[in-house]
């Protein structure tokens, strides 16, 4: 059988092959290699996350306070179970704490203070921390607690908790 120049399937044939052993531009982006490094750079975050919160190890005592809904940056003032004082990530002797936190705070008195301090810390270490804290002119100072402890047999407002704050002078 005899096929014309003008059939219709042999110029479609035609046509189709121009490149012979070539193969024709893919026109689809392969996207498992991307999200293979999205998925690990996802868990590496997921790990790694949690340990960036809090420099200072200590334990929490807890309560039954919601966690803090505050925009601005806050001074952290931790105080561990063997009494050393931190003021963020920098331990601080006692006699200096007062001066190096105003260093540290600049003309701003009204910026919050977060006290961290260990359950298994010394009441009257806290107790002269807080007080060197107001004494100094912070307005805005906080006790910070871990959720979840025992109830005090209080009765929640309406709302819920408005603030995690255990405390706030």
């Amino acid at each position: 059988m005899a096929l014309s120049a003008h059939d219709a399937f042999a110029a479609g044939r035609r046509r189709g092959r121009v490149r012979r052993g070539r193969r024709s531009p893919l026109a689809e982006i392969n996207v498992t290699p991307l999200v293979d490094v999205m998925l690990v750079l996802l868990i590496i975050f997921m790990i790694s996350a949690p340990l960036l919160t809090a420099g200072v190890p200590l334990q929490l005592p807890k309560t039954e306070a919601a966690a803090v809904q505050d925009q601005t940056q806050p001074i952290t003032v931790s105080i561990r179970a063997d009494g050393r004082i931190f003021i963020g990530q920098t331990e601080t002797a006692f006699d200096d704490f007062a001066p190096t936190l105003r260093q540290t705070a600049g003309d701003t008195y009204s910026k919050p203070i977060f006290v961290r301090a260990d359950g298994r810390a010394s009441y009257a270490l806290v107790a002269q921390v807080m007080a060197s804290l107001s004494q100094s002119g912070f307005t805005s100072i906080d006790l910070i607690t871990d959720t979840g402890g025992p109830s005090s047999g209080a009765e929640q407002p309406p709302g819920g908790p408005a603030s995690g704050r255990a405390a706030s002078s």
